[in-house]
């Protein structure tokens, strides 16, 4: 049995248990809710990972892995899931992985502005900064990606439903949707996945 430090909420943990369910191997994962933040590690698995983060991941055999892109390719081995395709398309679906995570990266900078540093203390440029590194993203994606996202579901695939999901949890007034019709509607269609619907985060 593997052992799965999570937050219901995190989008990065999101991501491994889409793809453990869309692999067929959710049924291996136990769960151990844990979380932190950088003042507070809270109840993050520190112990099996220094940084504090989940989603952190232990083997049977020992040793923790950590990181979602980490657990994502241990997972997708364990299952022989195809998630990460071959050839050139592989390098695609990394790329897209890395846009996505790229994003959430930005969208919990902004969270993390608003919820631990105290209002008078707040600076909105830099908030404004990080949603352009997501406008600027989800402009290529809507212009450049639709093709791609077209094919057969990968892990570019998975983390990009993921980091939209969590825009939709946490800044949902931004709506990220309204001059990207297009990716809207790629959106819709993954959101029905069983794997999306099973791992939906609470709306809290």
């Amino acid at each position: 049995m593997l052992t799965l430090h999570y937050s219901p909420a995190s989008p990065y943990a999101r991501k491994c248990l889409v793809l453990a369910h869309e692999a067929g191997i959710a049924d291996q994962l136990e769960l151990v809710i844990g979380s932190g933040t950088p003042l507070d590690p809270g109840s993050a698995p520190i112990a099996a990972n220094p940084l504090g983060k989940v989603p952190t991941l232990l083997r049977p055999e020992g040793g923790a892995l950590y990181d979602s892109r980490v657990i994502c390719q241990y997972l997708d081995a364990r299952a022989s899931g195809g998630f990460y395709p071959e050839g050139a398309r592989r390098w695609d679906a990394l790329v897209l992985e890395a846009t996505a995570d790229g994003m959430l990266d930005a969208a919990l900078a902004m969270v993390y502005e608003h919820r631990l540093r105290p209002e008078e203390l707040r600076l909105a440029p830099l908030v404004e900064g990080q949603w352009q590194k997501i406008a600027r993203s989800l402009d290529v994606i809507e212009e450049r990606w639709m093709a791609y996202l077209a094919g057969p579901l990968c892990i570019g695939q998975i983390a990009l439903g993921c980091a939209l999901g969590y825009l939709d949890l946490r800044h949902a007034a931004r709506d990220w949707r309204g001059a990207r019709p297009e990716l809207a509607r790629w959106q819709a269609r993954l959101a029905e996945r069983p794997a999306m619907q099973a791992t939906r985060p609470p709306e809290s």
